[in-house]
C-alpha cells in the first residue's frame, strides 16, 4: 500500500503493507515466542513484564554464538545490581565475523566517493593479522585498547581483533584536540593506542602526528603506539606502522570467551561539566540490544546495507558496527557529509552501493530540505527500505518533506536513547503506521515511561522520560575513582530503582512519543516547562536562519528566553517573523524576548547544540569542557552576548 491515497482523511504519512509485515523479523519473532504481534502494546508489555523470557529468547532468536546458560535474569533490589546471563560465556567479535565468506560485509568511502570493499573472508584474514600483532604486543583479556582511528576498514579491524581477544576497546576521533583525546582515553589507561597520522575533511588534508606524539607522552601506562598512514617515533612507547602490526603468518583467529558482563566498549559523554564520564559497556547487554534494534525494530535482513553517519568517538559508531551480526553489510564513512559540488554526496554512494537503512540526524535533512534538493527526480534509491534519524527530534515538517521528495514508500523512524545505555529506548516499529512528528513506540524488553514530578505515569503532558525495570545494556559502571557513586547518582537519584534519562518526553494516548531535548536545558518561563526541540522546530525552517541556539537566561526570579541566530543579517523584519512563526507553531509563551546575531553556534564533535555552554559563557562563567566542543572558538560571541545589541 506504501502512502495512502487518501492522506487527507488518514491520519497516517505512512502504513506497512500486509506483505512488508508478514515478512518482518519482529513477525517472525512474535511467532517464535508463541505471542500475538498487534496489538503491538500487548507485545511489549510481554517483553517487560517476563524479562528472562523475552532476552532469552532474542539470544535464542539471533542464533548467538555462546553458551547461554540456563540463569537468565536474576534480580536485586537495585536495577544496576541485577545479573543478566550470569554463567553466559560468549565472544563479541565471534558473532560479527559470521556467516557465508564470500559475501561483501563492508564498503568503504569518503568524500572521493567509494574506496572499497571487502568479503568476510578478507576481513577475517585481515582480523586474524591484527589480532596476532597486539598478542605479540601483550594485549589479553581485560586490557584496554585505544584507537584514534577514521571510520574505515582499518579502524574497523582494529576493534574487531581487540575484542576478539576479549580485551576493551576505546575510540577517539582524529579531529579531536589533544586535551579532548587526553580527557577521554587518558582516563582508562590503555595498553596500546592505534592510531592516524592523517585525515580530510572537505577536501582539505590534515597531519596530526605532532596531535598523536603529544597524546602519547600523556597517557599513563601506555606500552605500544600502532600508526595508520605513516610511522612516528616516541620516546619509551614501542612504536610501529599498522603493516609491520599485521607482518605475520597468522592463519585462523582464535575467539576469546568472556562472560556476559565483560567490558567491551567504553564510551564518552560530551558534557561540558568536568571530564566526560567514561561508561563501560558489556559485551553481552551490548550485543543483545543491537540484534534486538537492527532486527526487530529496523528490520535489518541478511544482505542489506546498513548506513549510519557517524564518527568513531559516537555511539552510533559501535551500533553500526554490529550490523554486520544480523547479517548485514555496513558502509563506513570517512568526511563531510557535503561537498561543496554536491550536497547529495552520500546519496550518490548510497545508489552504487544499495543501501537499504541510510542513517543520519535531522541537522542533515534539513541541510538538503533548505537547499530544494529532491532526491526522488535524482536519485534511483531502488535499495532504500528505511530511513533512520536520531541525535536531536525530528520536526514534523522534516517528516512531509521526506515523503514528498525521498520516497514515498518508505519506513522512516526517528530513535532515541543515549550513550548511556548504548541504544535506543524508544523506536520505530516496521509494522506500525507512522504519524508526523512521532516515535512510533517503546523498543521492546524497555520499560519506558513518563513520569511527572509526582512520579505518576502521565499522557499527553510532558515529564521526565524514565525505565522502570533492567535491561542487559544498562551500564557496568563508569570508569575510574568513584565511578559506581558518579553513575548511580546521574541516572538514580531522582528516583531510587528507576532509570531517569535525563529526556523532557511526551507519551501520547496511542502510545507514541515526542522527545523535546534534555531535560537539563529546559526552559521554565512562568513555571511552564519547555522544550528546546519546540522552538528548534520552528526556527530551523525558517531559510535566513542558518543555525540557532535557544536558552534561558534569570530575571527578577524568573527567566527569559533568549535565541542566538547565525544569519547574514538580523533585522527587525527577521526578527519579527521569527516571532510570529514561533507563537502561531508552538505558542506566545515559546516566543524568545531577545534574539541576538551570533557568528556561530556551539557543537560537540558529534554535531549537537551544547545550550549549556551557550548559556555559561553568556552569563560570564567559566565553561569546564570546552575540549568536547568542535568549535570552542564560538564561545567568544556568547561572552559578550550581554554587552551586545538584541531585536
Amino acid at each position: 500500500m506504501g502512502t495512502s491515497t487518501t492522506a487527507q482523511r488518514s491520519p497516517f504519512l505512512w502504513e506497512p503493507t500486509s506483505e512488508r509485515i508478514n515478512q518482518s523479523h519482529i513477525k517472525a519473532f512474535a511467532d517464535y515466542t508463541g505471542q500475538a504481534l498487534f496489538p503491538y502494546e500487548r507485545l511489549h508489555r510481554w517483553s517487560v513484564s517476563h524479562l528472562a523470557d523475552f532476552w532469552s529468547a532474542i539470544w535464542d532468536y539471533a542464533g548467538i554464538i555462546g553458551e547461554k546458560g540456563k540463569r537468565i535474569f536474576v534480580p536485586s533490589s537495585s536495577m544496576p545490581d541485577s545479573e543478566w546471563f550470569p554463567e553466559a560465556r560468549l565472544n563479541f567479535a565471534e558473532n560479527l565475523l559470521r556467516g557465508s565468506l564470500d559475501r561483501i560485509v563492508a564498503y568503504e568511502a569518503d568524500e572521493t566517493g567509494v574506496r572499497r570493499k571487502i568479503t568476510l573472508e578478507e576481513l577475517r584474514e585481515s582480523v586474524v593479522k591484527a589480532q596476532e600483532g597486539l598478542r605479540r604486543l601483550g594485549v589479553q583479556k581485560g586490557d584496554c585498547v585505544a584507537g584514534v582511528t577514521t571510520n574505515d576498514i582499518e579502524g574497523l579491524v582494529a576493534l574487531l581483533a581487540t575484542t576478539s581477544l576479549g580485551a576493551t576497546w576505546t575510540s577517539c576521533s582524529p579531529d579531536f584536540g589533544t586535551k579532548g583525546i587526553v580527557d577521554r582515553i587518558g582516563q582508562v589507561k590503555p595498553k596500546v593506542l592505534i592510531a592516524t597520522l592523517s585525515y580530510q575533511y572537505k577536501q582539505k588534508p590534515f597531519h596530526i602526528e605532532d596531535k598523536i606524539k603529544q597524546t602519547t607522552e600523556n597517557l599513563e601506562g601506555l606500552s605500544a603506539l600502532v600508526t595508520l598512514g605513516g610511522e612516528a617515533s616516541i620516546d619509551g612507547v614501542a612504536s610501529l606502522s599498522w603493516n609491520d602490526l599485521c607482518d605475520n603468518e597468522a592463519k585462523e583467529p582464535t575467539f576469546q570467551p568472556v562472560p556476559f558482563d565483560h567490558p567491551l566498549y567504553i564510551l564518552y559523554t560530551s558534557g561540558t561539566t568536568g571530564l566526560p564520564k567514561a561508561i563501560v559497556h558489556s559485551v553481552g547487554g551490548t550485543l543483545l540490544q543491537h540484534v534486538k534494534e537492527h532486527q526487530l525494530h529496523c528490520d535489518v535482513q541478511k544482505n542489506d546495507v546498513l548506513f549510519w553517519y557517524t564518527n568513531t568517538a559516537w555511539m552510533m559508531y559501535p551500533w553500526l558496527v554490529s550490523g554486520l551480526a544480523s547479517g548485514a553489510a555496513i558502509l563506513l564513512y570517512d568526511g563531510s557529509p557535503v561537498k561543496q559540488d554536491s550536497l547529495t554526496h552520500l546519496w550518490d554512494i548510497a545508489d552504487e552501493v544499495g543501501v537499504t537503512h541510510f542513517g543520519t540526524s535531522p541537522k542533515y535533512l534539513d541541510t538538503l530540505m533548505k537547499a530544494g534538493v529532491e532526491l526522488e527526480s535524482s536519485h534511483s534509491l531502488d535499495s532504500l527500505k528505511s530511513l533512520l534519524s536520531c541525535g536531536a527530534p525530528l520536526a514534523p515538517e522534516q517528516y512531509d518533506w521526506i515523503f514528498q521528495t525521498i520516497k514515498q514508500d518508505l519506513f522512516l523512524a526517528s530513535i532515541s536513547g543515549g550513550t548511556e545505555i548504548i541504544g535506543c529506548f524508544v523506536m520505530g516499529a516496521p509494522v506500525l503506521p507512522l504519524k508526523r512528528g512521532e516515535i512510533a513506540c517503546k523498543a521492546l524488553g524497555m520499560a519506558v515511561d513518563v513520569l511527572d514530578d509526582r512520579g505518576a505515569s502521565v499522557y499527553e503532558e510532558k515529564g521526565d522520560l524514565v525505565c522502570t525495570q533492567p535491561f542487559p545494556s544498562i551500564p557496568i559502571t563508569f570508569f575510574g575513582e568513584g565511578g559506581e557513586e558518579r553513575y548511580r547518582k546521574s541516572y538514580f537519584s531522582k528516583r531510587p530503582g528507576i532509570w531517569t534519562h535525563g529526556d523532557l518526553a511526551e507519551q501520547t494516548i496511542d502510545q507514541s512519543f515526542i522527545i523535546y531535548g534534555r531535560a537539563d536545558t529546559t526552559l521554565n518561563p512562568g513555571g511552564v516547562r519547555i522544550g528546546t526541540a519546540e522552538i528548534y522546530r520552528v526556527v530551523e525552517h525558517i531559510k535566513e536562519v542558518k543555525d540557532s541556539v535557544v536558552f534561558g537566561l534569570p530575571k527578577d526570579h524568573d527567566e527569559e528566553i533568549v535565541l542566538c541566530v547565525v544569519t547574514e543579517q538580523l533585522t527587525e523584519d527577521l526578527a519579527k517573523e521569527i516571532r510570529q512563526q514561533i507563537k502561531a507553531k508552538a505558542s506566545p509563551r515559546h516566543v524568545p524576548k531577545r534574539i541576538y546575531q551570533v557568528e556561530e553556534i556551539p557543537h560537540t564533535i558529534n554535531g549537537k547544540k551544547v545550550e549549556g555552554a551557550a548559556k555559561t559563557a553568556a552569563l560570564g562563567n567559566e565553561v569546564k569542557n570546552e575540549a568536547s566542543l568542535s568549535n570552542p572558538s564560538s564561545l567568544r560571541s556568547f561572552r559578550k552576548l550581554l554587552e551586545k545589541e538584541f531585536v
